[in-house]
């Protein structure tokens, strides 16, 4: 099976974890957890669901993010805007690519493509107030009237 081959060839760094909460034995649905070690989301720990379809590789897994989050590519729903996980996937793609897809959006938010377009707009049109923002709502504070999880170490 390609997923197991793909889970096994995994090179994580220590910053990134793969949880298997119904044993290893049942590879298709998982927990990533990334702790950004640099930019605005340092500090933070950020778990993510993988729901891997039976057509994997031909199709990609479904992420989402298990806590909210203020981040231009992150919706209060935990969906993801990723494009490889979207219309940019390949069956030569793997979870790797995935994995570290998603450690890419917290080094580096791309506020081009939003799934929140008012994180995205504070990113590019003042980026004090959106580090504040982010600062904040890692905490479980308030950003804009909603409310956030806490992510914070």
């Amino acid at each position: 099976m390609r997923l197991a081959k793909d889970i096994s060839e995994l090179t994580l760094s220590p910053s990134i974890s793969v949880d298997f909460p119904d044993g290893k034995d049942k590879l298709l649905d998982f927990i990533v957890t990334i702790r950004p070690e640099d930019g605005f989301y340092r500090g933070g720990v950020f778990r993510f669901s993988f729901a891997v379809p039976g057509t994997y590789p031909h199709e990609p897994p479904k992420v989402k993010c298990l806590a909210k989050v203020y981040h231009p590519n992150l919706d209060h729903d935990g969906n993801v805007c990723l494009n490889i996980l979207r219309e940019d996937w390949k069956p030569v793609l793997s979870v790797s690519s995935c994995v570290y897809g998603l450690t890419f959006l917290f080094s580096d938010p791309n506020p081009d493509d939003p799934l929140n377009k008012e994180a995205a707009k504070e990113m590019t049109e003042s980026p004090r107030q959106f580090e504040q923002n982010v600062r904040r709502s890692m905490q479980g504070g308030y950003v804009g009237g909603t409310t956030f999880s806490n992510v914070t170490r």
